[in-house]
């Protein structure tokens, strides 16, 4: 049985829940604090667990007795559970109601082909799982998760390496973490070439993240335990006091919440020049601010087109972040690949300068959003799309490139423009062609000279028809 397989079994029994009243989210949150137990044991960690409450316990027990114990076994490991199994379960409670519903999910669990799972790697059948939350609609955790495809292209861009440390201040269910760190393991043959204290500070400090929403750093936590990770996943507000800790870091990866916070009321972060209720500039200043001054720390952030020319503190804080870094690339995307099909997105690439000046001197721009397909559910984006745009990125000599999507604008162009980085569209050819229609002027001229011949010919007309009348 394929990890796919696998993961389409474990997402039908969503159904037996329907009876229960539980949503699509719920299902997934539940799903973790019973695979979990699972997975401890096929993978050897049960050690982590006390052993009244470990899989085989869950599995001997049926119908009340069984749903008593499941709810004893949430509380004492979110209260008493040891590291990471107490922060997977802190503040559980279940939601399903029926005991016969419980039992048919544990037994189904119990009987799938772990072995396969193991061989595939329990962490891909995880991520499929979360993927599969994601991509369906009822279940609106398509803001938690961007499109595995963006990730990856990301990250092959930025280029994590071994000793570097990667953060993710508002890190959904963990996908950028878990992409750096694959690539790394890619790029090392799996940590073989690193030494002891490389590989320990890869596993323990090299990746890590913060998330506010309480289910979804569950959900990241399972998923980096599964990926072998134990760096710290925070839970708490970036944009608050608490996101000051955050700083120090070699590479940022993120696709951060948009919109404005709660009542309209400014960031409570006191150490931001420019205070603002926009969460996704807040966030930029945070990004930019958190990556060390070396002129190598870099960045890949998802941010909406507002950020590109939001006037005042918007424009304010664009011109801080080509101050303090080099603002590179600007990757324009297409529209409908995650949000709702009107929300307009891009991917800001930039590096932190040794200085807090002049750091920018040209950006360029890359059009992946004009005269392209409608991408949704029967049009997924995929890797292909982006490979003009890689090429471009990585080029010795980005002017040498032939391509109508990839244009550059100097600082002092965009400065004459207002600091506003909305640029780099090429033409639409869905719009009408207005280059082949007279001019305006031209046109009036033409008209006004008919009229005058159509006034000439009617007088005439009525000079004959007089004549005629007057001749009877």
């Amino acid at each position: 049985m394929t990890t796919q397989e696998i993961v389409s079994k474990l997402w039908n029994l969503c159904n037996v829940l329907r009876d229960d009243g539980i949503t699509y989210h719920q299902y997934v949150t539940e799903l973790t604090y019973i695979l979990f137990l699972k997975m401890a044991k096929e993978t050897g960690a049960e050690s982590q667990i006390p052993g009244e409450y470990r899989w085989d316990e869950l599995t001997a027990k049926s119908g009340l007795e069984l749903k008593k114990f499941y709810k004893d076994l949430l509380g004492h490991l979110g209260e008493h559970g040891a590291g990471r199994v107490r922060e997977i379960y802190q503040g559980a409670a279940t939601n399903i109601d029926e005991p016969k519903n419980l039992e048919k999910i544990i037994a189904t669990i119990d009987g799938l082909d772990w072995y396969s799972a193991r061989e595939e790697g329990l962490g891909s059948l995880y991520e499929g799982l979360l993927e599969k939350n994601a991509g369906e609609k009822k279940s609106g955790a398509g803001q938690y998760f961007t499109p595995r495809v963006l990730i990856d292209m990301m990250t092959r861009l930025m280029k994590p390496q071994p000793g570097e440390r990667c953060n993710d201040p508002a890190c959904g269910t963990f996908g950028f973490m878990i992409a750096a760190h694959r690539y790394v393991r890619e790029q090392t043959d799996d940590f073989f070439d690193l030494g002891v204290d490389i590989v320990r500070f890869e596993r323990e400090e090299a990746f890590s993240g913060c998330e506010l929403v309480h289910d979804a750093h569950r959900l990241a936590l399972m998923n980096a335990m599964l990926h072998d990770i134990e760096g710290p996943i925070l839970l708490g507000d970036t944009l608050s006091n608490f996101g000051k800790q955050m700083s120090g870091f070699d590479l940022v990866l993120t696709n951060p919440p948009f919109g404005t916070k709660k009542g309209g009321e400014r960031a409570t972060r006191d150490d931001f020049t420019y205070p603002t209720s926009n969460k996704q500039l807040n966030f930029l200043q945070h990004i930019y601010r958190s990556l060390r001054e070396d002129s190598k720390a870099r960045a890949a952030v998802v941010l909406p087109d507002n950020v590109l020319f939001a006037d005042g503190d918007g424009e304010k804080i664009r011109v801080d972040l080509m101050e303090k870094c080099n603002l590179h690339t600007i990757l324009r995307l297409p529209t409908g690949i995650f949000y709702a099909q009107g929300v307009k997105t891009n991917v800001l690439f930039f590096t932190r300068g040794r200085t807090d000046k002049g750091n920018t001197k040209e950006v360029w721009f890359y059009d992946l959003r004009t005269n392209m397909p409608s991408f949704g559910k029967t049009n997924p984006l995929k890797a292909e799309h982006f490979a003009g745009f890689e090429e471009a990125f990585e080029a010795e000599d980005r002017r040498a490139v032939q391509d109508e999507r990839w244009s550059v604008f100097s600082r002092e162009e965009i400065a004459a423009k207002g600091n506003s980085l909305d640029l780099g569209l090429i033409r639409d050819e869905s719009v009408m062609d207005y280059d082949g229609l007279p001019d305006p002027a031209d046109s009036a001229g033409e008209a006004a000279a008919q009229l005058e011949e159509a006034v000439d010919l009617l007088n005439s007309v009525a000079r004959e028809l007089r004549t005629l009348m007057g001749a009877e």
